[in-house]
């Protein structure tokens, strides 16, 4: 076959010329688009926009350390009800040159469809509030009646169905299947809603301050680990618009929402509420103020429990604010041990040091230091063990005073580095740090006047006042002497996880490696032992019968109003130690503030530590099973006769394999009738039926009693009646 050339070239010119044109077209059509309808695409864009919606990402859950859930967010709603869905506005122009939408109720096209949503709504309304009544019973029927009629024949928009009632999840899915809300078009049926998640906490006020709050309108964290961990908990938010097509708006979503990450915290559900039970207790009967616990795990810095109560006029006690993380406080005695572990870290104070406290008064430098026991005459000359286990004031700043009156710094600078003035980087908004002031000489020797340092500040700073201390650094100190020295910083989250996958697990951290010398953490830690174990430490009450506990007690005085002197003073009563002594598992603190008449942090803080160690302990105390058997019964359970496999899988569960099985006292005879008296219902049926017959049972128990006697001729399809007691 011969090709004509021409025609070939002919038909490919025309097809180039063609595309050229295309292109051409393509390129004009553009800019045209950009420069004469550049103003009117960028108002469509700005419309599109504007009509963007945001869509909520699921905010995380906060788990308790064993997975129990604390915090989760769960949704509710406002319902409403658009009375002039699906009618068509018309547009027009006011007064302002402003163009508005509004309704014409003189077109026929919109009478019609009013009239039809009238009766639409008529003839269910009985129907509809009726089911409102019943599912939120704010309101009877006739009152949803009198408020939905309002808002038809009013031609409402946006009619709240539940007029000031936020709706829960069933609740709200219960309203949408009732009649004309059901319908699958929402644009005819007018129905629409507002959903929010509200913050749940299945513990209700369990660990309240330390979880945190949500501004629920705003649903945005304000405190706690809702606010310090918001950047995971809260997630990605995603976007939707809604597009006209074929006059119906479809959602198209452009960005899918990622939900926030859940937050493993440290927290142990049953060890808070232990703490909170215990220190509840001794509240009420002291009348106090306030109290806080915090205990920690030794080896981690985990925090298993942090309570904080505080009373309100009606009496009660509440989680309202986080003293345990933000409240400054003078520590009192519980301090001392810091002033102790410095010098002997020094090298000025040996244990074996003797120290005269006198009477119990002794003159400061134009002011008295006292001991408690001063109106009984003091205790004299003691060594500095005992110091500690009397928690002598007196015995404390003379020994301070003596080796740093004339460097107090380098005690301040003693007591940060063994950690207790080390602020702690909390990631919780308004937490603490310790604040001990450091003294600063001035050009003629002297310390600077701007430092409010005097020669007083010393003696008191020794013995926990002129300091001020959260307590959750006091107990992360003494964790530190539980740890071997190590100070660990407090951890209250420990993993972050997605649909319950570990994303992320937070490692400990270590502030410190070492607080002081091994030699002086050792002599601190024999001396706290016997602060509690000794019949004559005053921290006893904080002891326990089972294992050895280590601390220290803490008595301070607290200005309410008008300072020391002049106003009405309360006593903040502690005790912070750590148990096990000898391998210690946890270190808690206990703080309470009151104005009781007696003031001991012994006999008030310590009781409450000792119920806490002792429950805390108990729980993981596992006894062998073994020495529990009695050596005259028999590790075999008694077997019932049985003809079916359910005593073998019993038993074999049990991990016991070789046992007898009792005879089966029937004798099997497939022409009688057999003897089922004494057997289980289970084993009796089986029995009969097996050979044909048909059984009917009366009451519960072992066979008393067959209709028909055993050793009857067997006829197959008798009903056989037996009887249990």
């Amino acid at each position: 076959m011969k090709f004509d050339k021409k025609y070939i070239t002919g038909r490919f010119a025309g097809i180039v010329i063609a595309a050229l044109t295309i292109c051409v077209l393509i390129v004009w059509r553009a800019m045209y688009t950009a420069t004469v309808q550049r103003d009117f695409w960028e108002g469509a864009g700005k419309v599109m926009e504007s009509d963007t919606i945001i869509k909520k990402a699921g905010r995380g859950n906060i788990l308790s350390a064993d997975h129990q859930l604390m915090a989760s967010s769960l949704p509710d709603y406002k319902v409403y009800v658009d009375f002039m869905s699906g009618i068509e506005m018309q547009d027009t122009v006011n007064s302002k040159g402003k163009r508005v939408k509004y309704f014409d109720f003189t077109l026929p096209y919109v009478i019609d469809e009013v009239h039809k949503k009238d009766s639409m709504w008529r003839n269910n309304m009985d129907e509809i509030c009726a089911g409102l009544a019943r599912i939120c019973d704010r309101y009877t029927q006739e009152e949803y009646k009198e408020h939905l009629l309002k808002g038809l024949e009013g031609h409402k928009r946006y009619w709240e169905v539940c007029p000031h009632v936020v709706l829960n999840y069933i609740q709200f899915h219960e309203i949408i299947k009732l009649p004309i809300f059901s319908m699958k078009n929402p644009y005819r049926s007018g129905l629409t809603y507002e959903m929010r998640n509200n913050r749940n906490k299945p513990f209700g006020s369990l660990a309240k301050r330390t979880l945190g709050e949500m501004y629920g309108a705003k649903d945005s964290a304000r405190s706690g680990l809702e606010l310090a961990y918001d950047s995971l908990l809260r997630g990605v938010p995603g976007k939707e618009h809604h597009k006209k097509v074929l006059s119906k708006y479809l959602s198209i979503i452009d960005q899918e929402p990622v939900d926030g990450y859940d937050l493993v915290s440290t927290i142990d559900v049953s060890m808070q509420d232990i703490c909170e039970s215990a220190l509840r207790e001794k509240l009420a009967e002291l009348d106090a103020s306030m109290g806080v616990v915090i205990l920690m795990e030794v080896k981690t810095g985990d925090v298993k429990a942090i309570v904080n109560l505080q009373r309100y006029d009606d009496g009660n006690y509440y989680e309202a604010r986080n003293y345990a993380l933000a409240s400054l406080m003078e520590p009192g005695s519980t301090f001392k041990t810091a002033s102790i572990m410095v010098g002997i870290d020094d090298g000025y104070i040996k244990v074996s040091d003797w120290v005269d406290t006198g009477s119990g008064v002794c003159p400061m430098y134009g002011a008295l230091m006292k001991d408690h026991n001063w109106h009984r005459g003091g205790y004299g000359t003691i060594d500095v063990p005992h110091v500690l286990m009397y928690s002598s004031n007196v015995g404390v700043s003379k020994l301070i005073d003596k080796y740093y009156h004339n460097q107090p710094e380098k005690f301040v600078e003693g007591l940060r580095r063994i950690g207790i003035g080390a602020p702690l980087g909390l990631p919780f908004n308004g937490a603490a740090d310790p604040r001990i002031r450091m003294p600063h000489k001035d050009h003629t020797g002297g310390y600077r006047m701007s430092d409010n340092w005097s020669a007083t500040a010393l003696p008191w700073m020794s013995i926990g006042y002129e300091t001020q201390i959260p307590p959750i650094s006091t107990v992360s100190f003494y964790n530190a002497i539980a740890n071997g020295g190590k100070m660990v910083r407090p951890r209250f989250v420990k993993a972050i996880e997605r649909n319950g996958e570990l994303v992320e697990e937070f490692p400990v951290e270590v502030i410190k490696k070492q607080i002081c010398k091994p030699s002086t953490l050792k002599d601190m830690q024999t001396i706290l032992q016997r602060v509690v174990c000794d019949k004559e430490g005053l921290g006893k009450k904080a002891g326990n019968p089972y294992f050895h506990v280590s601390g220290k007690t803490g008595t301070a005085q607290v200005a309410v109003r008008g300072g020391y002197k002049a106003g009405a003073n309360e006593h903040l009563v502690s005790f912070c130690g750590y148990y096990p002594s000898e391998d210690p598992k946890y270190t808690c603190i206990v703080a309470i503030r009151h104005s009781y008449y007696v003031a001991s942090g012994g006999g008030q803080a310590g009781v409450v530590f000792s119920k806490i160690a002792q429950r805390v302990y108990s729980k993981n105390v596992t006894t062998n099973l073994k020495l529990a058997q009695d050596s005259t019964s028999s590790p075999v359970p008694d077997v019932k006769l049985s003809y079916n496999d359910a005593s073998d899988k019993v038993l074999k569960t049990l991990g016991i394999r070789d046992f007898e099985k009792p005879e089966s006292p029937v004798i099997y005879n497939e022409t009688a009738v057999p003897d089922v008296m004494g057997l289980g219902a289970r084993d009796a049926v089986y029995e009969l039926a097996s050979r044909g017959l048909k059984v009917h049972t009366k009451g519960r128990g072992v066979v008393r009693k067959q209709s028909i006697a055993a050793g009857t001729q067997l006829v197959k399809g008798q009903t056989v009646t037996i009887e249990l007691d």
